[in-house]
């Protein structure tokens, strides 16, 4: 059986019509024939979505019973039973019900799906997992219900369902998104002008990266590897050498100008080594890319034009980047260069070839004897000078025994040996010497350097160029295990000071002293030029001066008084005090510091984002403040507004009950309303920590009874199980009975009538728990420690699952008196609220 097909309607805000669309296409379906039916849509009350339901088939909703409360659920067995060959499931995010197959709406879906139906679904942006935390950043409004985003990557069709902030903002005006009651509320807190864009702009990017995977493997599959200029990518080419400065930067422009993407690629060698010089380069051009919102690439490839190539058809770039050559004139007659290959082969890809300051300045190559240590250099010298002579005086009594042939060879041995030894030039040295012995001592007629034959011509050129070879040979055998052995040691280097910074809480100073031990320094310090960070004004330095940034042993003071000095960019510099580092060692220093300039930033923007933090949790308290003050106060001013109003009004006539009970709602009203407005000032006083308490020994049968008079008729069923031998409790009467009438009020709210809430209490270890029980609905384990948010009911939330302000009060409140106010699960269904405080007693003596 062959899988169904799933579309979904991707939706950039709540309200934008994706339903509808839904709604819509599968009634095209209807049309032309195809079986269809719903299988589950939520018409949130709006009348046009609603009015699109008739005329299509309904699978009828299954009810599941949870904690006491029924909710109606998607029915996956009975569609399966059903077996249509379309059906429209909504909202792919939702959470099923505890109790059914399976935890999730899109594990429904995937059942469907195998069984070769065809789904049309619809999700939110906001619901995506990888985007739920941005999102609730960006909002304000943390997002419970989430799904995975492979799951909508899957899909064979995603339909974006898009309308402008201000189009969506005029639809919820005119009621066709929200009821009255709660479009004031959302206008000014989540459908916010810039939060709409947010979202818009988020849902077309996350779009834009399907539709280039979309692309990618349908290029994959059909072997596509011309460039395709769907959207243009800007590739620049690195050597390794300084001008790659340059040409990042003129490559971010042209990126910039059409807004393109920007990757840079090194080409290293089939040995994937990379020079010194290069690596010093390369790692300050890796932050440089980085930093203008590029990204870093290194392919290994002996055929540097073709891997070029290679690699920008491979990310379908429209654009190549290269460097005018650095090689001679003299250089280029033998051989076109890169960027001339790289154009000539480029076909539909544009080269921007651009000059630079060491255009023509050639390459600096390292000579080949720094392969070898200077005193093996040293001996290999002394073989040749002295070896050769040594030699020819050992073979001159055999001189009538011996070949010529035999000659050369020894001599070519003894070359051989001296090229193992030093190296190049003094192999070079000793094969210029054995020449001229030979000859002269060896080849007739003796005691000439005239040569008789051309056979011993011959003989002689072999004998110079075997030598030459062997010791070429052994010079670059000599710097591969050198370059191999140096790279060994940096990534042993590197791989520690990975795991060091990654364990550390500082990460800088880890990096610092892991640098002084690596490389046996008294000290390493990291300066900035200009201006100190955190000096008061009239300490200021001049901005001519250095500052000590991060600094492990005694900190110098200045570039200029370090041993050695490692700039980095234009205002840090890394001062190392101790000894003088060769150059071999200055490339991993180099990296040390580039990572050191990285962990600065990063320190400083942690620093910055810790200090921004309390604004962000300031302005999200003011929106959910004026949130609670336009939604949770409207309706109690409203209430005590009409009752005064009709008593106020002379053409009408009230019989005495009528006015006594517009006098009690009118009375109620404003209870509510100071209670209100009561728990906003307390709360405002908590976040911000000036909220006093004076605790004073009490017992817990004289203060619930005034917190159950607060509540007033409500909380006449209310049991009390109070010993009358409990210790008394340190805690603050007035903020005691706030807590109180907080959690009692929840309880009474969600407790069926004929089961009211029950209040107990207990003596354990130093402490009286006093539990308030109500056998309600209860609360999922997972979200009983969202009921403690501020405010958590505000927003677009379903105002029936939350519990407000009171039980975020009630436990800042008891936290304030040095208690505890935790959720339990009340056996057979239900929630309980632990209050915990301290015995008096107790209190007093650590007072």
């Amino acid at each position: 059986m062959a899988r169904g097909q799933l579309r979904i309607y991707l939706g950039a805000a709540p309200g934008v019509g994706k339903t509808f669309a839904a709604l819509e296409e599968a009634h095209r379906r209807a049309g032309r024939g195809t079986d269809v039916v719903i299988g589950f849509v939520e018409t949130h009350g709006r009348e046009a979505t609603a009015a699109l339901v008739e005329g299509l088939p309904v699978v009828s909703r299954k009810t599941v019973e949870y904690r006491g409360v029924e909710f109606s659920e998607f029915d996956l067995e009975a569609t399966l039973a059903r077996s249509p060959q379309v059906v429209l499931v909504d909202e792919l995010a939702h959470t099923n019900v505890p109790g059914g197959a399976h935890e999730k709406r899109w594990q429904d879906v995937d059942v469907l799906l195998d069984n070769g139906i065809d789904v049309l679904s619809t999700v939110n942006v906001q619901h995506l997992e990888s985007l739920n935390d941005v999102v609730a950043q960006i909002t304000g409004v943390p997002q419970q219900e989430t799904v995975p985003d492979e799951v909508v990557r899957r899909a064979d069709q995603v339909e974006l369902v898009d309308m402008t902030p201000e189009a969506l903002r005029r639809r919820m005006t005119h009621g066709n998104v929200y009821p009255p009651e709660k479009i004031d509320a959302a206008l000014s807190n989540y459908f916010r002008i810039g939060n709409l864009t947010a979202l818009r702009e988020i849902a077309l990017l996350w779009l834009a990266d399907k539709v280039e995977e979309q692309l990618a493997k349908y290029r994959h599959d059909k072997d596509i590897s011309d460039t395709w200029e769907s959207r243009e990518r800007v590739v620049v080419a690195l050597s390794g050498g300084p001008e790659g400065d340059t040409l990042i930067r003129r490559a971010a422009r042209i990126a910039a100008r059409s807004s393109a993407e920007l990757r840079a690629v090194y080409v290293a060698g089939g040995d994937g080594l990379v020079g010194t010089g290069s690596s010093k380069y390369l790692q300050r051009q890796r932050l440089l890319i980085e930093s203008l919102g590029g990204t870093y690439h290194q392919v290994v490839g002996n055929d540097i034009p073709q891997a070029m190539l290679d690699f920008a058809r491979g990310v379908n770039a429209t654009q190549l980047v290269l460097g005018a050559s650095r090689r001679g004139r003299f250089a280029q007659i033998f051989s076109r260069g890169v960027g001339t290959t790289v154009t000539a082969a480029s076909g539909k890809i544009d080269v921007h070839l651009v000059t630079h300051e060491k255009v023509g300045s050639g390459r600096r190559r390292s000579a080949a004897q720094t392969a070898l240590p200077w005193r093996r250099r040293l001996f290999g010298y002394i073989l040749a000078l002295a070896g050769m002579p040594l030699l020819t005086t050992a073979l001159l009594p055999f001189r009538n025994d011996l070949s010529l042939t035999s000659d050369v060879l020894i001599f070519l041995s003894a070359t051989l040996l001296i090229a193992l030894v030093g190296g190049f030039w003094p192999a070079v040295i000793a094969a210029v010497g054995g020449f001229t012995l030979l000859d002269f001592f060896f080849v007739a007629p003796t005691g000439t350097l005239t040569i008789a034959t051309r056979e011993h011509i011959f003989a002689l050129l072999v004998f110079v160029l075997m030598a030459i070879m062997v010791a070429t040979i052994v010079g670059v055998s000599a710097r591969r295990t050198v370059q191999a052995t140096q790279a060994r040691a940096e990534a042993q280097t590197l791989a520690t000071l990975a795991g060091s910074v990654l364990r550390g809480r500082n990460p800088l100073q880890a990096l610092l002293h892991q640098m002084k031990e690596a490389f046996g320094l008294t000290s390493v310090t990291l300066l900035e030029h200009g201006e100190e960070k955190g000096v008061g004004p009239d300490e200021r330095r001049s901005p001519g001066d250095w500052h000590v940034v991060a600094s492990v042993g005694e900190p110098c003071r200045s570039p200029g008084a370090a041993e050695t000095d490692i700039p980095i960019g234009e205002d840090l510099s890394l001062a190392l005090c101790g000894r003088t580092l060769p150059a071999a060692d200055r490339r991993i220093v180099e990296a040390f510091a580039l990572q050191a300039a990285v962990a600065l930033r990063q320190e400083r923007l942690s620093a910055e984002a810790a200090a921004v933090r309390p604004l962000a949790d300031a302005d999200k308290m003011r929106t959910a403040l004026l949130a609670a003050v336009s939604h949770d106060l409207r309706t109690p001013l409203a209430s005590a507004k009409a009752a005064v109003a009709g008593l106020r009004n002379s053409e009408a006539v009230f019989s005495e009950p009528e006015r006594e009970e517009l006098l009690a709602t009118a009375d109620e009203s404003l209870d509510r309303l100071g209670r209100l407005v009561a728990n906003l000032l307390d709360m405002s006083r908590l976040q911000a920590g000036v909220l006093g308490s004076l605790p004073v020994p009490i017992w817990l049968e004289e203060a619930v009874p005034p917190a159950l008079d607060e509540l007033g008729e409500a909380a006449a069923g209310v049991g009390l199980r109070i010993a009358g031998d409990l210790p008394a409790v340190l805690a603050d009467p007035g903020l005691l009975e706030r807590i109180l009438v907080n959690v009692i009020g929840n309880a009474l709210r969600y407790s069926p009538p004929e089961r009211p809430p029950m209040v107990t209490a207990s003596a354990y270890a130093g402490h009286v728990e006093l539990r308030v029980i109500d056998h309600g609905p209860g609360v999922p384990e997972e979200a009983q420690e969202q009921m403690f948010t501020p405010f958590q009911r505000l927003g677009d939330r379903d105002n029936s699952t939350g519990v407000g302000l009171g039980l975020a009060l009630a436990r800042g409140l008891a936290e304030a008196m040095g208690g505890t106010l935790l959720p339990e699960d009340t056996p057979g269904g239900g929630l309980t609220m632990v209050l915990t405080l301290p015995e008096a007693t107790v209190g007093a003596e650590e007072s």
